[in-house]
């Protein structure tokens, strides 16, 4: 690694201006700006990106370096060649303020943009974290499941690192991979998204697997229905549970649900409070803050607001107002300071004139015991102007219920105008490489039919 960073120098690689690419089977990877690094991929990878064209889709890219055993490709430089016959050089030094990297959003409802976040946006988010006590502490094993691209684990790393834990590390989830590295290696915490902790307590394996040393939990990245959560607390009895709103602009931080909330029916359905290091508001469309218990925008500020987009200034400008970062979502605060997202404001599903939640009728469908996932869009209708549509994913071995059941589920949970006028049955959902629903692909194919 050495050898490509001091080679990587003199070829521009190094530097404030230059960026180093780390590719995944499943996603573009993210740049380092201050300090480049070189990830290595898994099979399958080169070839997959090669056929999309890397030049094609990034003009700005001066340098492919090639890694591995097989002929170097054209228009590409050897590994081997890059760093043959260099002298080490000095490290480069960075204060707080400079570059850290720049992470993808995951484009759930648009194109990804490029976030560039700072060292202390990033130190800011992880000692926030670590200030709760809920989640790592000294001699805490994390087990790194989730893609090692996505923000969220990447902050985690920086939290298991300045705590002084362990990183175990597995080149993919997989239910199996995840229960024989807990057991193995007694990992004690993990972060996990809701699909990949649906896997898991669906899978057969769970019921005897040895998960004792699992202490801490942190999800995120989507909603968790509350069936799910039950199920999973069930699952992880020994494990308290954390969740963790925000979003990559937000490094990625921004409210807690600490365990000790769990045990509150009416808590547990909110995202927490703001964390250690943040401040939240509901504000209006003008950015004025509502009144305690009214839907509004959520919007956030504090040390680990993103420098901004890359290339994308009026997108900045846009989001990031007076210091305050705008999510898009929708949500409200109680009392207490506790924040209920909504929904996300581009998902509002808005049908004969009432605003329809997505996530408050997906919850209901998760509590169908046939529903291992769903998600809820809203599609053209002459007459409502959208409706609501389910599409859902079949619980492995369930019994195959009617559309009319289905909505008979739902009418006992929901209001008639919630529930969903239409249902589609599906293998799967599409998911990105960080295991959220891609809505955008479930609309446009909903549409076009």
């Amino acid at each position: 690694m050495n050898r490509l960073l001091r080679r990587g120098r003199r070829r521009r690689l190094r530097g404030l201006q230059g960026r180093v690419s780390s590719c995944s089977d499943s996603h573009a990877g993210f740049s380092f700006s201050s300090r480049p690094s070189l990830s290595t991929s898994q099979p399958g990878c080169l070839t997959s990106v090669w056929r999309i064209g890397i030049r094609e889709h990034w003009a700005g890219v001066e340098t492919i370096v090639h890694c591995g055993d097989t002929e170097t490709p054209a228009g590409s430089v050897g590994y081997e060649s890059l760093i043959e016959g260099h002298e080490p050089v000095e490290d480069t030094r960075t204060g707080g303020d400079a570059l850290f990297g720049i992470f993808y959003t995951g484009g759930t409802t648009g194109h990804p943009k490029g976030v560039m976040l700072s060292h202390d946006n990033m130190l800011a988010s992880a000692m926030g974290a670590l200030s709760t006590g809920s989640f790592l502490s000294a001699g805490s094993r994390l087990l790194h499941a989730a893609p090692m691209f996505h923000l969220a684990d990447i902050m985690a790393c920086a939290a298991a690192c300045v705590g002084g834990g362990t990183h175990v590390i597995i080149p993919s989830f997989t239910p199996a991979g995840v229960i024989d590295a807990i057991s193995r290696h007694r990992v004690t915490d993990a972060l996990l998204v809701p699909t990949m902790i649906q896997m898991l307590v669906d899978d057969a394996d769970m019921a005897d697997a040895d998960i004792s040393s699992m202490s801490g939990i942190i999800y995120g990245a989507s909603s968790m229905p509350e069936a799910l959560l039950n199920r999973a607390v069930a699952a992880f009895p020994d494990a308290g549970f954390t969740q963790a709103y925000g979003m990559t602009e937000l490094s990625p931080v921004a409210t807690l649900l600490l365990p000790e909330d769990h045990h509150d029916p009416v808590r547990r359905t909110s995202a927490g409070k703001a964390a250690p290091h943040a401040e939240v508001r509901i504000v209006d469309l003008d950015g004025v803050e509502v009144p305690r218990g009214e839907v509004g925008e959520v919007v956030v500020r504090g040390d680990h607001v993103m420098v901004g987009y890359w290339n994308r200034p009026e997108d900045t400008a846009n989001a990031v107002r007076d210091g305050w970062m705008h999510t898009g979502d929708g949500g409200r605060m109680d009392e207490h300071g506790y924040v209920f997202i909504v929904d996300r404001l581009k998902d509002m599903i808005i049908s004969g004139g009432e605003n329809v939640y997505s996530a408050e009728v997906e919850n209901a469908l998760a509590k169908h015991p046939a529903v291992a996932s769903c998600a809820v869009i809203g599609v053209p209708d002459k007459h409502w102007g959208e409706r609501v549509h389910a599409v859902v994913v079949l619980a492995p071995g369930a019994e195959y219920p009617t559309e009319q059941e289905i909505q008979e589920h739902c009418r006992t949970l929901l209001a008639g105008y919630k529930t969903p006028r239409t249902v589609t049955f599906v293998g799967e959902l599409p998911l990105s490489g960080a295991g959220k629903i891609l809505k955008r692909e479930l609309r446009s194919t909903t549409w076009a039919d």
